[in-house]
This record gives C-alpha cells, structure tokens and sequence, in this order.
C-alpha cells in the first residue's frame, strides 16, 4: 500500500515506519525534523521510501502527497500537557487544526488511522476501568485537543483512532520524559525519585506494541472502522509507587518516597480496560517488566538531555 505518515521521524514513527517498509508498503514521511534527529537514516536505503522536509501544517504539501496515499498516519503532534503548555497556539495547529485538513483534503476511500491518548478519561472512578464508552473528561489542553482531533477523524468516516496507554521503550528518536522512561532513567542514574500523588494510576504500552496496533489496524480495518480502541497492556494498570516497586526489582539501588508536600502537575489517575482491541485479536507482545530490561541497557548508551522533550 501506499502510507502517508506525517510526524514519521518521530518517537513513534521511528518505530513504524520501517515495520511498514519491512511489509512491503511505500511509505512517504512528512515531518520538521524539529529536535534535529536523524532517527530514519538506516531507512533511506529502501526505494520504498519517500522523505519530505516540510511542515504538517502545511496544506500545500499536505495536498500534494496526500493524494497519492491509500492510507494517512497522522502522528505530527506536539505530545504532552508540558510541551502543549508552552506553547499552546502551535499546539493547536499541530494537534487539532493539522488533523482536521487532513480529514477535509483526503478522498472517501483514503483510510485514516489515529493516534489519540487514553489520557482523555482524565480522572477516572476508583476501581471501575474506563472503556471505549467512558465519557471523555480530558483535564489539560493536550488530551482536550486530542479529543476534539479524535471527533474530528470518526466524525469524516473511514478512519480508526487507537487512545494509547503512557508509552515506554527505546527508539530511534528517544524520549526520556515520558513517565515509565523518565523513571527508569532516575533509578539508573540518580537512583532515587521523590513522588507527588503516588497513588495515581495510569496504563502503559511498549512502543513496539504501538507499531503493532498500527498495523494490526490497518490489517483489520473492515471491522475496526468508525471505532476508538484502547490500546494498553491490561496486566499495566499501575499507581507510580507501583511502577517503581517493578523498577526496584532490577535496579534494587534505587530508593524511592512520596512527598509529604507538593503535587503533581499531570493530575491524571484512571484505569483502562483493553478488551475491545483484544477481541479483534490484538495482544501486546513487550510486557512492563521486559520494557525496564530494555531501558536499563539503553541507558547505558543515552543521557538524557540529547533527548528529552521538555
């Protein structure tokens, strides 16, 4: 197939884009190379691939390649409340307008697949797992404009949308402030954390396993059309303190405690049920504990500030 990918040298794209290679599709990426990463280079052998410098928000580059797409990925995204924060006019571009142009300059038979975040559930109810039809309670401008973005792409038809669990592992284009990478990056090198609301829970997938949900998407669309769908793993409902209690297991320097005083700014706390995705056949192949493994050796590698966010 042909696969258009916006944001495809990007945390995520990374990952994908050769998966989508390695199946035989011709992908062509479109991103800014903002953080100036070289993550797609030991792509560019492939005649399959196409490289586009160019902004997402462009329509006219947006126009002059989406034409040629049986299939839109559209990953360009400033990714997360802190980032959204800062600046929140670019967020709005990027995260909502960009995605509603493409819904508007793609043709009828051109299937969208899209990234959302479960973190639109907000705050969810204490041992009651949020599901597709959970209302969505969105409590910072990014999840709020992924929200709207995710309307915007069931509402045009012949799209998909996956709300994604916290993401966590290595790729090409590294992010280490993300939660489950950021604190295994504190257990390896600080080897302590100091929480705030250590109680709050959130799911997780491996990056990997995103890749693979795409895909899977895209292999299943007949009848994952016109839906949402979690995608999480469903054994990775964990509070923070949790979450460390898994890290201490392999990095058993690491000390941890929850702060008396302070809180956290994401005030998120939800847990996901992942039962609807499962059904059409998808389960994530990279557990938690496995993810920590990988990230410990890759921190061996990285420091932190080449490839953070924030």
């Amino acid at each position: 197939m042909k696969i258009l990918v916006t944001g495809g040298a990007g945390y995520i794209g990374s990952i994908l884009v050769p998966e989508l290679l390695r199946n035989g599709n011709e992908v062509t990426v479109i991103d800014n190379f903002m953080y100036g990463q070289a993550s797609l280079l030991d792509c560019c052998f492939d005649a399959k691939l196409n490289i586009v410098r160019g902004d997402a928000r462009d329509n006219a580059i947006i126009s002059e390649h989406i034409k040629k797409a049986d299939v839109i990925f559209p990953l360009a995204c400033i990714t997360g409340a802190p980032g959204c924060d800062r600046d929140p006019i670019g967020a709005t571009y990027t995260n909502f307008e960009a995605v509603k142009m493409i819904t508007e300059l793609r043709g009828k038979n051109q299937l969208i697949i899209f990234p959302t975040t479960n973190s639109g559930y907000g705050v969810g109810q204490e041992g009651i797992h949020c599901t597709e039809e959970t209302p969505l309670n969105p409590i910072s401008l990014y999840g709020r404009l992924k929200v709207d973005a995710e309307k915007a792409v069931l509402d045009s038809g012949n799209s998909i949308t996956l709300r994604l669990a916290t993401v966590f592992g290595i790729s090409p284009r590294m992010r280490t402030d993300l939660l489950v990478n950021d604190f295994v990056y504190r257990a390896v090198t600080d080897k302590f954390l100091v929480l705030f609301q250590a109680h709050f829970k959130r799911n997780y997938i491996h990056i990997r396993d995103v890749a693979r949900a795409f895909i899977h998407s895209l292999n299943n669309s007949s009848k994952m059309k016109g839906q949402p769908f979690n995608v999480g793993l469903s054994d990775a409902n964990l509070s923070k303190m949790e979450l460390c209690e898994e890290i201490k297991k392999q990095a058993p320097d690491f000390y941890f405690a929850e702060a008396s005083i302070g809180e956290d700014p994401d005030k998120r706390n939800y847990i996901v049920s992942n039962k609807k995705i499962e059904k059409t056949g998808f389960k994530p192949a990279v557990s938690l504990q496995e993810g920590i493994t990988e990230l410990i050796k890759g921190y061996k590698i990285l420091r932190k500030n080449s490839y953070s966010n924030l």
